[in-house]
């Protein structure tokens, strides 16, 4: 079924004869005949009729279309969800950024894609668990610890170490709390330095994604991993299955046999486990704690991972459809058509607060979510703070703010004393705008599906473009003229308008947006 852009072709329109005609033994148009004959006779339709070699056109009767508003309003924040992954536990682990520095703008993107698409999962039942992984084990957090400790001695910024004004302003905390750091021997300020500077980093991205308005269930230390013991028993138990093999002095698991470009070496050949023996062992612990599903949501340079991650889950006996990897492209600020410079604070990335500082949190949260993760994005900052119809956010958050004027202002009359009447909800504007709401819980649904929530994003923005004109349109005046009495036809349109206000709320709660009532 689909909404025909052409509204003379009816309300909905459909293709299915055509589909199945040769399966029932006949040819589509005749199908097509039947299936028309049988609709025109169903309650809630006003008229069915073919098209062509066999397309349907439905028209539904204007009392059918009221009950949509109807249910809307019964549904109230509960419309729009549904079951389809009822009783599936989903693990969706997103943003992880290494605690070597600010979330940037890639993993800004995650926080806001990662957090409406959990949103998104559990309004259709799914048991979804935010997680962050915690990378404090590795090269990386060797060379943060190096550079933190050259700024505390006023050295150069190592090479491939981090620079930017945090570097500083960590490095002297932590010497103002142990004022005795720089005269331990090197291993010992090494270590402090590490210690003290992963957890201050960590604590300001925790902060920073809060305010963001991106929480998570669980975080999780992949030093856990290693100090467990679980990276040894993952690599173990593929040894064991055959599906780890040496070469080179090196242990490979041999992962083109299941899918993947290359097989990966999973221990080095002085001993230490590869980055992927963690990510292995990882798999496993979410498997442990009874995960259906984990989803992985990575940065445009991991595009290995989905071969990798899928292959270790086969070699494991797992099946593979139990890893899905999602893979963001990149995001890029610009103003007046060029590139913003990067941060001075983060020295050499935009960072999630320099977003926020720029267009603020809803237009942040918006502007990263309304495209799909598979393509590049450039977000003009001097689009995003305007308050017009060409800001995406503001032109959504507008029609909600109109809806809620509009039932402050029937306060002022009676229309407690007067039933609605949805059968006077006739008119093409009016039809228009119920079948618009009436889409939303197939859009939420398929989003989920998809994993995909740029198609709410993109849903709200068709809907307020119903509704502004609806609103502005004399002939669709909702509250009466002057004296005038409430009619059943003004309290008909009341309810659509506050049902369009509560699918216009339920939208930006799904994507992390606020649903302001006055702008």
């Amino acid at each position: 079924m689909e909404r025909p852009r052409n509204p003379e072709h009816g309300d909905y329109a459909t293709n299915v004869a055509m589909q199945v005609a040769k399966r029932v033994g006949t040819n589509p148009r005749e199908l097509a005949g039947w299936l028309a004959e049988a609709l025109s006779a169903t309650d809630g339709i006003e008229v069915a009729d073919v098209a062509g070699p066999g397309f349907l056109n439905i028209r539904l009767a204007a009392s059918a279309q009221g009950a949509i508003v109807a249910q809307i309003l019964a549904a109230g924040e509960k419309f729009g969800t549904g079951s389809a992954l009822a009783g599936t536990k989903i693990n969706l682990e997103f943003v992880s950024a290494n605690p070597t520095g600010p979330v940037h703008l890639g993993g800004t993107r995650w926080a806001s894609v990662g957090d409406a698409l959990g949103r998104i999962l559990a309004a259709q039942g799914g048991e979804v668990t935010r997680e962050y992984y915690f990378n404090d084990h590795g090269a990386q957090i060797d060379r943060f610890a190096k550079s933190l400790v050259a700024a505390a001695l006023g050295e150069p910024t190592p090479e491939d170490g981090y620079a930017g004004e945090y570097i500083q302003e960590i490095s002297a905390t932590i010497v103002a709390a142990h004022p005795d750091a720089l005269a331990l021997p090197a291993d010992q300020r090494h270590e402090l330095f590490r210690r003290e500077g992963v957890q201050q980093m960590f604590a300001q991205i925790k902060q920073d994604l809060h305010d963001f308005g991106t929480d998570f269930d669980v975080y999780f230390n992949e030093s856990e991993l290693f100090a467990s013991g679980a990276v040894e028993r993952a690599v173990e138990e593929l040894k064991n299955s055959g599906n780890l093999y040496e070469k080179d002095g090196a242990w490979w698991i041999a992962s083109t046999e299941f899918g993947d470009d290359k097989d990966r070496v999973v221990l080095k050949s002085d001993g230490n486990a590869a980055y992927i023996a963690g990510d292995i062992a990882y798999f496993q612990n979410k498997r442990a704690r009874g995960f259906d599903l984990a989803i992985y949501m990575l940065g445009a340079d991991h595009h290995g991972y989905i071969g990798r991650l899928k292959a270790a889950a086969a070699a494991f006996g797992d099946d593979p459809d139990t890893v899905e990897v999602l893979i963001g492209q990149m995001v890029n600020l610009v103003r007046d058509g060029q590139a913003v410079k990067m941060s001075k604070r983060a020295g050499t990335v935009v960072t999630l607060n320099d977003l926020v500082e720029a267009i603020g949190v809803d237009a942040s949260r918006y502007s990263l979510v309304r495209s799909s993760v598979n393509s590049s994005i450039d977000i003009d900052l001097g689009l995003w703070t305007k308050a017009g119809n060409e800001n995406p956010v503001y032109y959504v958050q507008y029609a909600h703010a109109r809806t809620c004027r509009i039932m402050d202002n029937a306060k002022a009359f009676e229309f407690d004393s007067v039933a609605p009447d949805f059968a006077l909800l006739n008119s093409d504007r009016e039809g228009d705008l119920i079948r618009t709401l009436g889409d939303f819980p197939r859009v939420v649904a398929t989003a989920a599906e998809t994993r995909e929530p740029h198609r709410v994003a993109r849903y709200l923005e068709e809907l307020a473009g119903v509704y502004h004109p609806f609103q502005s349109d004399d002939d669709m005046r909702v509250l009466p003229k002057g004296d005038d009495t409430v009619t059943p036809l003004n309290a008909a349109r009341l309810e659509l308008v506050k049902a369009t206000r509560q699918v216009l709320a339920n939208g930006l709660a799904l994507l992390g947006v606020s649903a302001p009532e006055r702008m």
